[in-house]
């Protein structure tokens, strides 16, 4: 276990909100592709699509699952989801160990973004070839697949997809789980990195002054204005709007309606666009969002307030009307 927060107790509540939701934009009819067309998928398919699919021999399923629990002190820490992949995952499915071979281990920072050689060559380890097809998914907020959605898509790879309402729609459609490990077989995985889909603290900082880069804090309203902090400062990026991850999904764990999930990102499609959160996490799933809507420039800062807070010489600004709103 490894310390996520370093004060928070309201951020339970967060994580509560989180456990519940799932996956993106459509029903259960949406999302998948034609049974007879097997070499095409969506970037979101359904619990029904899988189950239709998952035995096929190109397909692979990951379980990124991290989990974020309370120490019992007031902290969150983040834990390897391996115990719940073990306790039950969907059938075929290989754990995708973000605490562990999908970051790079030498950096202070949580969850840091590896080499694009390491992760592909993690990836491979996990039976993601160039010519596989990989559905994603965790067991809580949907944001832990987007990464990792996000990070192939970085290094080339566009054949993935989200599941749809993660772990929880694949039980509820009637989907059996699996306590046997998978065995994968190792394949090759190309690299044809796209660096723009990673932007840096510098990028971050020019984008200050920018007005043709939006800047998008993923993070809860709450913590956006300042009310209560998970990192070294309160408060957001200077320039910084505001779309919470959770604001992405209904009540039922998944994501919004199209129209619903457009009307929270107002800037042009071909706006250069930039998301970050606190480790590049809940930053992930406003990306994949915004990538199915069409926006056609999206990075996240994969490093994000764990690396922007920390630095005193980075501008962070605070909503101050909070008190008042109490009232």
């Amino acid at each position: 276990q490894r310390p996520f927060s370093k004060r928070l107790p309201t951020l339970l509540t967060l994580f509560a909100a989180l456990a519940v939701l799932s996956a993106c934009t459509g029903s259960d009819d949406q999302g998948g592709v034609a049974s007879d067309v097997d070499t095409t998928m969506d970037s979101l398919v359904s619990a029904a699509w899988l189950r239709e699919h998952l035995n096929d021999p190109d397909l692979v399923v990951n379980d990124a699952t991290v989990l974020v629990e309370s120490d019992g002190s007031g902290n969150m820490v983040s834990v390897n989801g391996r115990a719940s992949y073990e306790g039950g995952h969907i059938p075929t499915a290989v754990f995708a160990d973000f605490m562990g071979d999908l970051s790079d281990a030498d950096s202070p920072l949580e969850f840091a973004v590896p080499s694009p050689e390491q992760f592909a060559a993690a990836m491979g380890a996990l039976g993601v070839g160039d010519d596989s097809r990989v559905v994603l998914y965790d067991t809580n907020s949907m944001s832990w697949a987007a990464r990792v959605w996000w990070m192939l898509r970085w290094i080339g790879f566009d054949q993935a997809a989200l599941l749809d309402g993660g772990l929880n729609a694949w039980k509820a459609a009637g989907g059996s789980v699996s306590t046997e490990p998978a065995s994968p077989t190792a394949k090759s995985l190309t690299v044809k990195l796209r660096p723009e889909l990673i932007a840096d603290q510098d990028e971050v900082r020019a984008s200050i002054d920018d007005e043709s880069v939006n800047l998008i804090d993923s993070l809860p309203e709450p913590h956006y204005r300042g009310e209560w902090a998970m990192y070294d400062r309160p408060g957001h990026i200077t320039g910084a709007s505001n779309v919470p991850v959770t604001a992405l999904f209904d009540e039922s764990g998944k994501f919004r309606s199209h129209d619903e999930l457009d009307a929270l990102f107002e800037s042009d499609r071909e706006t250069r666009s930039i998301t970050y959160c606190g480790g590049g996490i809940a930053a992930s799933a406003d990306a994949f969002v915004m990538t199915r809507l069409g926006f056609t420039d999206v990075a996240i800062y994969g490093a994000s307030l764990q690396e922007w807070a920390a630095n005193p010489d980075n501008p962070m600004d605070l909503v101050m009307d909070f008190e008042e709103s109490e009232d």
